[in-house]
């Protein structure tokens, strides 16, 4: 904001102010700037107030004084200081600017406008007024008035680095991303050191999907100005769509050490936290950014993720309902209530979130592939349409960006029938997902071997009655995709039953346990030397969990697939628990992990070569599973006997329990209970066939597969 005087400051040039301090005006006056100009704000602020002793209405010095004013912080009376310099000489453009400027700055955006433009009537050809202006138009999204602001100041004064940079928001705001690099460029070869600048040029890059370029981008402002809080926000940024939470969240951590009383950083730093699964962490992260900004929409949206991740749907839903309220084209927020109304089944209104969604921002990836997971595509679908031609213009499209949409090309292609198209676009999608993770595939495999090993019939039988004795768990277990979501939907369906879908409960409890000598628990290898005391205490923590979800429930399902690594261990600690195993055609099984993209890491699902040598694996171990433990222990049942006899087999799932038959479990696809899973969807829906055999119609595309699964791509290969 300058604070330079207009040339007819001097008038009044004979004019003293009071005697004591022995000054003319003029001298007074520049006085006081030199003090501005130096720092020495209250020396300015007495010599200006000395001054309006004696004029109290002296346009200059009232500017002045404002400006002054606007430094030491106190916004609202910098204004008024400056709406009085504008009425005491309405003729001066500067006035008129910098009341501009501080209007925006105190978000009156109109009376922003309203006062550069006044500036501009004065003199059309002011740079720092077409720049402020400019802004004015860029923060109300009207870019084409903010661009055409910008040229016309740069076109007055072309070594205007700022308004290049600005010119260069606007544009990117337009999705002219070659053009707005241009204008950063420009920018920093006025001012090399133009941190602001390459700050912005960073963001424009990671827009684009060079997310390499961005990270260096805004390293080079890092470096220059290392206590940056908004260059620390946007590389934080960076690496959290790289997948780097670790490094996010550290910077954003030291982003709010320097500005604790920025929102955003901790609403950044709530997202952060959620991707890393540290929920108490995020949940503080988003509680402190409401209590400094309580109606931020972001920082709502933020929150509202906790309340979803929580299972606290109804707050979640309230929470992102007023965000859009507030912020009416906040698009996250529209995908997120899409998510919720998808869990809860109400699949209509999820579409026209997505929908929405989409409408606000045509550019996002992930909302075509909430979308394509929640419809079925008919020919002409005007979403397939956008999702191929925003393949054919990539601009934007980080790695995982594309792969969320070549899966949600697949789903769509595969509606159509377009079966080829649909698994070149699932292996696109696969493709670039294998590339971002890292996956110990020795490692994964070996520890199906050990577990084989250290669990052999003589420790199952030695411990048939230790454990904490609870009929209260209900296992569901098999691989991905093979079923088990609708057999706890249908399990759920029992008024006695709580489905408590995907629980990483036993997994935690066992990571949690000590080892023999006091170290951390080796599993498998420290399987055999638990007591019957710490077997119990295992059980019993497992079954406090449940009942905190439960209380009143007989029965509460986990079905967290994953859960068959453990089921040697549930045995020995909680032996009234029931498991059920789901069994589906593995071609089937393994083609229907291959086309989806899972939110839990599934790491071993994303290369044919590898999904089939788990899958072998997974068998081998489950065979182990069948021939160790006592008969009738686990319930196995097909994903095919289910659709080809649902009540037959409904009523097998139920008798196993240990419940009376209720009618309710057949019409699982009535149940309001959320679902929480790649299935959501599909158990919305009555008992369909076509599932069955799916994988025929790939069948040219899954050498790699087939060959490693090997005798299992035979039908019912697994029960051989």
């Amino acid at each position: 904001m300058s604070n330079s005087r207009d040339s007819t400051a001097g008038t009044d040039a004979a004019a003293e102010i009071p005697v004591t301090l022995s000054l003319s005006l003029d001298q007074a006056l520049a006085l006081a700037e030199q003090h501005l100009q130096a720092g020495r704000l209250p020396a300015a602020e007495a010599l200006c107030r000395d001054i309006l002793r004696a004029r109290p209405e002296y346009a200059p010095v009232l500017h002045l004084l404002g400006v002054v004013t606007y430094q030491a912080g106190n916004l609202q009376a910098a204004i008024d200081l400056m709406r009085r310099a504008t009425m005491a000489d309405g003729t001066v453009a500067l006035y008129h600017c910098n009341l501009g400027e501080m209007y925006r700055l105190a978000a009156q955006r109109d009376a922003a406008l309203a006062a550069g433009r006044r500036a501009l009537a004065i003199d059309p050809n002011m740079p720092q007024a077409l720049n402020n202006v400019g802004i004015v138009h860029y923060e109300r999204d009207e870019f084409d008035d903010a661009v055409a602001h910008y040229r016309r100041a740069i076109a007055r004064a072309p070594s205007y680095a700022e308004a290049h940079s600005n010119l260069g928001n606007a544009l990117r705001a337009q999705h002219k991303f070659d053009e707005a690099l241009t204008a950063y460029r420009q920018a920093r070869q006025l001012r090399p050191a133009y941190v602001e600048a390459i700050n912005n040029m960073g963001t424009a890059l990671r827009d684009m999907g060079r997310a390499a370029e961005a990270e260096a981008t805004y390293r080079q402002a890092l470096a220059l100005q290392p206590d940056d809080p908004s260059v620390l926000n946007n590389l934080a940024l960076a690496l959290k769509e790289a997948e780097r939470f670790d490094e996010a969240s550290a910077l954003l951590t030291r982003s709010l050490s320097l500005d604790p009383g920025r929102a955003k950083t901790s609403t950044y730093l709530a997202l952060v936290r959620l991707d890393q699964k540290l929920f108490p962490e995020a949940e503080a992260a988003a509680q402190r950014a409401l209590a400094l900004a309580p109606d931020d929409p972001e920082a709502l949206n933020a929150m509202g993720l906790v309340r979803f991740e929580q299972q606290r749907s109804d707050e979640a839903l309230a929470l992102h309902r007023r965000a859009v309220e507030l912020k009416p084209d906040l698009a996250d927020a529209y995908n997120n209530i899409g998510n919720i109304l998808k869990e809860n089944g109400e699949l209509a209104a999820a579409r026209a979130a997505f929908e929405r969604a989409i409408e606000f921002d045509p550019r996002e990836a992930g909302y075509y592939f909430n979308l394509a997971d929640a419809k079925k595509f008919t020919e002409g679908d005007v979403h397939l349409a956008a999702m191929e031609q925003r393949v054919r213009n990539p601009d934007g499209l980080s790695a995982g960006a594309r792969s969320r949409l070549d899966f949600a090309l697949a789903k769509a292609y595969d509606d159509l029938g377009r079966y080829d198209e649909a698994f070149a676009s699932m292996h696109e999608g696969n493709a670039l997902k294998r590339g971002r993770i890292d996956y110990d595939e020795a490692g994964t495999l070996g520890l199906f071997d050990r577990i084989r090993s250290t669990f052999d019939p003589s420790l199952l039988a030695a411990g048939a009655s230790s454990g904490y004795a609870s009929t209260l768990p209900v296992f569901v277990v098999g691989m991905p995709r093979s079923g088990t979501t609708l057999v706890e939907q249908i399990l759920a369906s029992h008024p006695a039953a709580h489905g408590a879908g995907e629980l990483n409960d036993f997994n935690v409890l066992v990571d949690r346990m000590a080892g023999s000598r006091g170290n951390a628990f080796r599993y498998p290898e420290d399987s055999p030397a638990l007591t019957t005391d710490q077997l119990r205490a295992l059980g019993q923590a497992y079954v406090d969990g449940l009942r905190r979800r439960a209380p009143s429930a007989e029965r509460v399902t986990d079905k967290m697939p994953a859960n068959f690594l453990f089921l040697g261990l549930i045995h020995l600690a909680l032996p009234g628990a029931r498991i059920i195993h789901v069994l589906r055609d593995p071609p089937d099984t393994c083609l229907s992990c291959y086309s989806k993209l899972f939110t839990a890491e599934q790491n071993f699902t994303y290369d044919l070569g590898e999904l089939g040598r788990y899958y072998r694996k997974y068998a081998e171990l489950m065979a182990h599973w069948r021939a160790v433990m006592p008969e009738g222990r686990m319930l196995e049942i097909r994903y095919e006997d289910v659709i080809s006899d649902l009540e037959g087999s409904a009523r097998q799932l139920i008798e196993h329990c240990g419940l009376d038959w209720d009618p309710s479990c057949i019409a699982f696809h009535k149940s309001q209970r959320p679902v929480r899973t790649a299935s959501a969807a599909q158990v919305r829906r009555p008992i369909y066939r076509t599932s069955l055999g799916r994988w025929r119609a790939y069948e040219p595309h899954l050498a790699p597969l087939l060959a490693e699964l090997g005798v299992l791509a035979t039908p019912r290969g697994e029960a051989d």
